[in-house]
């Protein structure tokens, strides 16, 4: 469902969930019930684009569910194969990125024009597996085997190994629970600090059928949502918000943090330093403050930029310009920015770049999280312009901003001896300890070189040339 959703489109996703009836109702199992689901899924479907799904967004959902037990003993040896009926495509990366694995066998899917999935599979899985196990062991036996008790399969390679444990859902020692099978994210192999994809939920049969059946008030939701906000003052506009499901939380606002006019008297207006979650931190930051604080960012899409209620400046990249652009911006009064560059969905901070430190004397930095139950408001690789529709699209979109005081004197660049990169550093842990997230010194080029294959940017388009 995933790879159908993700890589595919809505439709295919929608024909995936059709079949899953008729296959449960007609008690086709195994590799057959496969082999249907595998070729609904795949069939016309781009290489790159299961390229993308397995690298970016799969990841994630493995983790989720992995069973730490099963983990644990397959972490213990030396070599490790996995056997597996999945197409190959969906599980190697995962399995050698993450696990470790040397080997991978699974379904080979056939392509056509050397970039397209035809659906099919080449050869039997079981015959597959049986020929891999001949050529790597031969006659001496594997010392474990870790089976699966619902796959039919399974038992008839326990002779091929010198030990077999049974993976279940449910906890062996029965002693805190079923749940203590997950792996934790604090155990998990490497850090999930960057993934993507728009399906925040896991998409179980009953999970996916819900999901379709509230699209047509979803619609609703996010067009009530959208248009009235922009039309609406922000406090109605938080009220018809809070109203439709919307939930949102204002912390430590006082006339300390809220107040346009600074002490300083140098005519330069208040940095708020937020965490970037969504394109919609800025909106967000000028609803709690009740009035519209213009924002600088990196990239944004022409529809975006047309329905944002607040003014958005994009920087360019070029230090010196993006530096002038800021210093008018603060003359002209308040300011929000994202130091980030780019949103991070999980608990960790990217690093915060130091340009607004040098820049600014008055700086309250803005603790920022976000949470959905359904679709992300982010992308690194799809249209940005569905960012906020998609996340005002949740039934419940959770939105939380904690203000922090004002950075003190000492610790700016005006008032001490800081460079800005150590400002930057500091007002990064600060927020972060306000979050309970950890700091990175990952970038916005990291993300997207590992979500995207590219560095982020945005080429601006060039200028017509009026005519003589």
């Amino acid at each position: 469902m995933l790879v159908a959703f993700e890589g595919g489109s809505i439709l295919r996703a929608f024909l995936l969930l059709l079949s899953f009836p008729f296959l449960w109702a007609s008690g086709h199992h195994g590799e057959l019930s496969m082999r249907v689901m595998v070729f609904i899924t795949f069939c016309g479907l781009r290489t790159e684009n299961m390229n993308l799904v397995a690298r970016a967004v799969l990841p994630k959902f493995y983790l989720e569910t992995l069973h730490l037990q099963a983990y644990e003993v397959l972490a213990s040896t030396r070599r490790k194969v996995v056997l597996t009926g999945m197409p190959r495509v969906m599980v190697e990366g995962f399995l050698k990125e993450y696990l470790s694995v040397d080997e991978v066998v699974g379904a080979e899917l056939q392509v056509v024009r050397g970039s397209y999935f035809t659906g099919l599979t080449s050869g039997r899985v079981l015959s597959q597996k049986q020929k891999v196990l001949k050529d790597l062991f031969g006659e001496t036996k594997a010392d474990l085997a870790l089976v699966n008790p619902s796959n039919p399969h399974d038992h008839l390679f326990i002779s091929h190994c010198k030990e077999a444990y049974v993976v279940s859902k449910e906890d062996p020692t029965k002693t805190t629970g079923s749940m203590n099978a997950v792996m934790p994210r604090s155990k998990y192999p490497r850090p999930l600090i960057f993934h993507d994809g728009r399906l925040a939920l896991f998409p179980t049969p009953l999970a996916t059928l819900a999901l379709f059946l509230y699209l047509p008030m979803g619609i609703a939701l996010v067009t009530i949502r959208i248009v009235l906000g922009l039309i609406l003052p922000y406090n109605v506009a938080m009220f018809i918000g809070a109203f439709t499901g919307v939930r949102f939380r204002v912390d430590g606002l006082n006339p300390s943090t809220m107040n346009a006019k600074t002490s300083a008297g140098n005519g330069k207006g208040v940095l708020y330093v937020c965490t970037h979650r969504t394109l919609l931190d800025p909106v967000m930051l000028s609803a709690a403050l009740q009035r519209s604080v213009p924002a600088v960012t990196y990239s944004l899409s022409p529809l975006s930029e047309m329905m944002s209620p607040i003014k958005a400046v994009r920087l360019t990249r070029d230090r010196e310009r993006d530096a002038e652009t800021m210093r008018r911006l603060l003359s002209e009064g308040d300011l929000a920015v994202c130091p980030e560059g780019t949103t991070c969905r999980e608990p960790y901070l990217l690093r915060f770049s130091p340009l607004f430190a040098e820049l600014a004397d008055e700086i309250v930095p803005v603790a920022i999280d976000a949470n959905v139950p359904m679709f992300y408001g982010t992308t690194a690789s799809g249209h940005k312009w569905l960012d906020p529709v998609l996340f005002f699209m949740n039934p419940m979109p959770e939105y939380r901003l904690q203000f922090m005081e004002r950075v003190p004197g000492e610790m700016t660049c005006s008032g001490g001896r800081r460079s800005g990169a150590e400002v930057a550093n500091w007002i990064q842990r600060q927020l972060a300890e306000a979050l309970g997230f950890e700091c990175t010194a990952l970038t916005r080029r990291d993300k997207y070189m590992m979500l995207a294959g590219n560095e982020g940017v945005v080429r601006e388009r060039p200028e017509r040339k009026s005519p003589k």
